[in-house]
């Protein structure tokens, strides 16, 4: 652990501790004013991240899931069953997500090409989009949605989300 002293403007102090978190697990920041009180001094103690483990295999992150019929028929009545202008839930996009990424797996669990892989790409940003709003309860761990791990793999983001899901869901 160390602590990191940051002397800016006040305007940046959230856009510096910001950047630190996706590098740092940080501990609250403490904030003062310079001397000359024109900008704010910061007092952050910080630690590495943690090595972050793999991605769950999709025969981890599946193993509790329904059958992909019955998701299917689950996703489909959750979107006819929404009221018109109500915005779906978490669940529907992560099962909508898991749902598309198990569609794109070949039998060998390796991701196929064309267009189900596209369609499990677009849903899983459409997951980490809702997470990164806050509108969702993210797990987060080993990545939370803002990492770049997420970003540069978030199909694998979804099978982290649904391998958790499944553990605390009824």
């Amino acid at each position: 652990m160390f602590e990191i002293r940051i002397i800016c403007d006040p305007a940046d102090t959230d856009r510096v501790t910001g950047a630190l978190a996706g590098t740092l697990t940080l501990g609250t920041a403490r904030e003062y004013p310079t001397r000359d009180s024109q900008r704010t001094s910061l007092y952050i103690t910080a630690d590495h991240l943690p090595t972050p483990e793999d991605w769950p295999t999709p025969q981890r992150a599946y193993v509790e899931a329904p059958r992909i019929v019955h998701e299917i028929s689950w996703v489909a009545r959750t979107v006819t069953d929404r009221p018109f202008g109500e915005k779906a839930s978490r669940e529907f996009w992560l099962r909508k997500a898991a749902l598309l990424d198990r569609i794109a797996l070949d039998v060998d669990g390796a991701p196929a090409v064309g267009e189900a892989s596209e369609a499990a790409e677009k849903a899983a940003h459409q997951l980490l989009q809702f997470d990164l709003n806050g509108e969702g309860d993210h797990h987060g761990a080993p990545f939370w949605p803002e990492h770049p791990a997420s970003h540069a793999d978030p199909r694998g983001y979804v099978r982290q989300e649904y391998a958790h899901w499944t553990t605390t869901h009824p």
